[in-house]
């Protein structure tokens, strides 16, 4: 399995190589090649700043020259017209560097933003906001780390580091203990270590749940707040919980104050307006 560095690696280098392809010949016809400058990160509007070490990995990748003064961190909380960067050296790489740069940052710093807004809703409650598997392909794992920047929790990174058994898992496998026995056989014959969670879509399911055992955490799907709480006192601490489905900013409160340990929100990443800035010569 590659690791978060690699991943990130063939990120950099594939949007390079849509981007520029055999050349950004607008730089290259009127830029001098010795031309030095330096170009700021312009904030241009508030919101929560993501983006800034991947940003850092652009520019050390394409231009190992470049000078980066960073002067605000991953997840600080920016207002329109700070100054997040100043970055200095060869023109040509200011101008090839920009938009990717650029369209990295602004991303995250959305799906921050928009994390930290459902994590202050959240406020006085115990329960935590996650993430889905709800992302841009190729992008996971800088938006998972936005989530996170942001306040949120990660729920899971892909289908390799946790066991989530969903209704369509268990309609094909023939219920819910089928499921989780099978669950339990294939993780001891693969000797694998993994945290299992169960959805349930009513309460019929979740007492199949409660009755077969061998689970960590119960995924409560579209049930309403009222059902949500009810089921969090049949569940009674022994198992974590997570509410899931339909489930807006402002019904996001509703259902923590149901005692619920999680809520899953798939809108942290799969719609997430992106935070405005540019990058400008200075």
């Amino acid at each position: 399995m590659l690791k978060v560095e690699e991943l990130v690696d063939r990120l950099i280098d594939l949007a390079f190589a849509e981007d520029i392809g055999d050349g950004d010949h607008t730089t290259l016809c009127c830029i001098p090649e010795d031309a030095m400058g330096r170009s700021h990160l312009l904030i241009k509007e508030d919101g929560v700043l993501a983006g800034v070490e991947i940003a850092k990995e652009v520019f050390r990748r394409f231009d190992p020259e470049l000078k980066v003064e960073v002067l605000m961190q991953d997840g600080t909380h920016v207002k329109k017209g700070d100054i997040a960067m100043i970055v200095s050296g060869r023109v040509r790489s200011l101008l090839q560097t920009e938009r990717l740069m650029l369209n990295i940052m602004q991303r995250m710093s959305g799906i921050a933003t928009t994390t930290s807004r459902y994590v202050e809703r959240l406020k006085g409650t115990k329960t935590r906001v996650l993430d889905t598997r709800k992302t841009t392909p190729g992008l996971r794992m800088l938006e998972k780390a936005a989530v996170k920047i942001g306040g949120g929790c990660n729920h899971r990174i892909g289908l390799f580091d946790m066991i989530l058994l969903k209704d369509n898992h268990v309609d094909f496998a023939g219920g819910i203990s089928n499921a989780i026995n099978r669950c339990h056989e294939y993780l001891k014959k693969n000797n694998l270590d993994l945290k299992i969670e169960i959805e349930v879509r009513n309460f019929d399911e979740l007492q199949q749940a409660i009755d077969c055992g061998g689970i960590n955490r119960i995924m409560l799907d579209n049930f309403t707040p009222d059902d949500t709480r009810k089921a969090v006192e049949i569940i009674a601490g022994r198992y974590e919980t997570e509410s899931s489905g339909g489930i807006t900013f402002d019904t996001l409160r509703d259902y923590a104050e149901c005692g619920v340990d999680f809520i899953s929100v798939g809108a942290l990443t799969h719609s997430v307006k992106g935070l405005d800035m540019s990058f400008k010569a200075c």
